[in-house]
Parts: C-alpha cells; sequence; structure tokens
C-alpha cells in the first residue's frame, strides 16, 4: 500500500483511500488474506534453500582441511566446533550463514514485495540502497586512490631528505589541515557547478554532469584527507632513515630514489594500509555528511546522504514513513563496521608480535583436541 492518500475508484464509486502499490504484491487475488500465507511461505523456502547452501559449503570446507592436514574428519570438526584452527574459521562460518540466510531472505521475498518498502514516489528502497552501496563504494575506493599516492609521495620524500624540502612539504599539509574541510570541499563542488551550468557543452547529459560531480568530489576528499596519512609517513621515513641497513646502503652508494623504492616504501607499507582501510569507512561518513548537506553528490545520484535527506521530508509524513532512514543507517553501519574489521585484520596480519601471541595457544589447543579425540 502507498502511504499518501488518493481519491480513486474502486467497485465503480470513488474513494479516498491509501492505494495499492503497481507491483507490490499483484500476484495476490486477495492481499487480506493471502499476504501472511504467502510471506511465510516465500520465507520457509528460502529458509530451506539457506539451510542446503551452508551444509553444503560446510561438508566441502570440512573436506578441504582433512585433506590439507591429513587428519580424520571427525578430527577436523571437533577442532572447528571448539574454535581450535590457526584461522578464526567457526566466527567466519557463523557470518556466512548469518550473510546466506539473509540475502536468500531478502531475494526469495523481493520477487513479490518491496522487501524495505518504498518511498514517496514509489520507488523502492531496497533498490536505492544497493545503489547507494555502489555509490559509498565508489567514493571510498576513488579517494584511497588519490590519498594513497600524495601522502605516500609526499611523507616519504619529506622524511628522507629533510632540510627545505621537508620545510616546504610540511607547510603544504599544514596549510591544508588548517582550512576547515566542509568548507573548502562546498566551496569547491559549488564553483564546479557553476562552472557546468556556464558551460553547458562541455557535460551534455545529466549522467555526465553527476559522474563529473562525483569524481570531482573524490578529489577534493583526497586532497583535503591526505594529511593525516604524510605525517605518519613522514614520521616513520624519519625513524628509518637512520637504520643502520639504511646507512649501509648509502655507504655502499646506492642511489636515494633505490633506497626510497626498495627499503624504505616496504618498510611503511604496513602503516598505510592499515590507516587507508581505515580512512574508507570515514569516507562513506563524510560522503552522506556532504550530501545531506547538498554539497555532495548530484541530488539525482543514489548516496546514503540522499536518502537521509529524502527521509528528513517523510519523517514529516502522516502516518510516520521511517523505513528509509532505518535502511539507510542500517547499510551504512555494516559497511563501516565490515571496513573497521578489516583494519583490525589487516593491523594483526601486519603485526609479528601479534602473530606470536596467537600461534602457541592456537597450535597447544590443537594438539589437547587431537588427544582428546584419539581417546
Amino acid at each position: 500500500m502507498a502511504f499518501r492518500k488518493e481519491t480513486f475508484e474502486r467497485d465503480g464509486a470513488p474513494v479516498r483511500d491509501y492505494p495499492r502499490l503497481r507491483f507490490g504484491g499483484k500476484h495476490l487475488s486477495d492481499p487480506a488474506k493471502d499476504l501472511s500465507d504467502d510471506v511465510s511461505r516465500k520465507s520457509w523456502t528460502a529458509v530451506g534453500v539457506a539451510v542446503g547452501i551452508i551444509v553444503i559449503t560446510l561438508l566441502a570446507g570440512l573436506g578441504w582441511g582433512s585433506m590439507s592436514t591429513g587428519q580424520a574428519l571427525h578430527v577436523v570438526w571437533v577442532r572447528f566446533k571448539r574454535g581450535h584452527t590457526e584461522w578464526p574459521w567457526r566466527s567466519m562460518a557463523i557470518t556466512f550463514s548469518l550473510m546466506v540466510l539473509s540475502i536468500t531472505w531478502v531475494l526469495m521475498l523481493s520477487q513479490g514485495y518491496h522487501v524495505f518498502g518504498t518511498d514517496r514516489t514509489g520507488n523502492s528502497v531496497l533498490v536505492f540502497a544497493l545503489k547507494s552501496v555502489r555509490t559509498a563504494l565508489v567514493i571510498g575506493g576513488l579517494t584511497t586512490l588519490v590519498v594513497l599516492p600524495l601522502a605516500l609521495l609526499l611523507g616519504v620524500t619529506a622524511g628522507y631528505l629533510r632540510g627545505w624540502v621537508d620545510e616546504a612539504i610540511q607547510y603544504l599539509y599544514t596549510l591544508l589541515a588548517s582550512i576547515p574541510d566542509v568548507l573548502l570541499i562546498a566551496a569547491s563542488v559549488l564553483l564546479l557547478q557553476v562552472f557546468i551550468d556556464k558551460n553547458q557543452g562541455v557535460f551534455e547529459t545529466a549522467l555526465e554532469r553527476a559522474d563529473a560531480r562525483l569524481f570531482f568530489l573524490c578529489l577534493i576528499l583526497g586532497i583535503t584527507s591526505f594529511t593525516g596519512l604524510c605525517r605518519l609517513v613522514r614520521g616513520e621515513t624519519l625513524k628509518l632513515r637512520e637504520l643502520e641497513y639504511i646507512q649501509s646502503a648509502r655507504a655502499f652508494g646506492v642511489s636515494t630514489p633505490r633506497v626510497l623504492w626498495r627499503h624504505i616504501v616496504p618498510n611503511l607499507m604496513h602503516l598505510v594500509l592499515i590507516n587507508t582501510v581505515m580512512q574508507f569507512s570515514s569516507f562513506v561518513l563524510a560522503e552522506a555528511v556532504l550530501s545531506y548537506v547538498g554539497v555532495g553528490v548530484d541530488p539525482k545520484t543514489a548516496s546514503f546522504g540522499v536518502m537521509i535527506n529524502t527521509a528528513r521530508a517523510e519523517l514529516a509524513a502522516t502516518p510516520l514513513v521511517w523505513w528509509t532512514l532505518a535502511t539507510a543507517f542500517g547499510f551504512m553501519f555494516l559497511i563501516v563496521l565490515s571496513a573497521n574489521l578489516l583494519a583490525d585484520a589487516v593491523r594483526d596480519a601486519f603485526d609479528p608480535r601479534t602473530r606470536l601471541r596467537s600461534a602457541t595457544p592456537v597450535a597447544a589447543n590443537s594438539q589437547a583436541s587431537a588427544e582428546e579425540v584419539a581417546a
């Protein structure tokens, strides 16, 4: 049903009521009676399909683990069930099971219904949210590609060469860090919009104008966000350049570009990767805030900021329309949470002390599990 009353004909008589949606539940002859039964049937079908996928995947994983380790299948199962494995396979299996159940249920119900409802114009909120996920990934990826070379190049150069080069680069990123990011981004986007309005021939279609605004937003976000990583890289380079192997390479006459490329940069990449993954979630949140205030992506582009801005007007409707805001919040929460968990995993993978702390308990637990199963 739509959430605004309209005047239409029903059984030959004009009535004012909430009209039925055009596509949602149109396969039902009597929605008042058939809705609950049809939803229950589709839900149980989705659960059956999801359980089948989970069981097949679990059996394949256990078989692969048995063949790769040379242990019996029941030993691998006991280790997996108790969590005594080198990698957190049990946690990954639980996460995979929940994802399969959720995705299968949504896919099954979306064949006949709008699972997350519709907005005031009748568009599916689920489809708009999925398109917003694509926009968030594009903004996070493109902005990262802008931040990474700028911060790495300027930070390594300033930390290794020092002198007037270091002073100039420090002055540059200190100047950029002193300007409020929101004001600089807003001014840049508004200047681009004025340029587009005065030069209609440069961008002929609305899609080209929206893509240009999206690309320019990523560029400005990258220029204003590289300062933190640049400081981190500079400080680490100042420490690395004084180590013995760097001094030995310089004493043997190795050129400066080769020292930077072969010795400095590889020993910085763990910090760069961790910081880059952590900044990804901040770029997604920044886009939502900027689009909400009207200086982000084009209003016709699907994004979480546009969804939240649309939901603000719908919250004043009668009856209350809350599902657009809840869907945007849920999807943003999952994306940011996934990025933060990935950052933690990258940090653990590149931290030798973490691997040394976790190796001994895992080995002891694995040996104890094997002895208990054998007994």
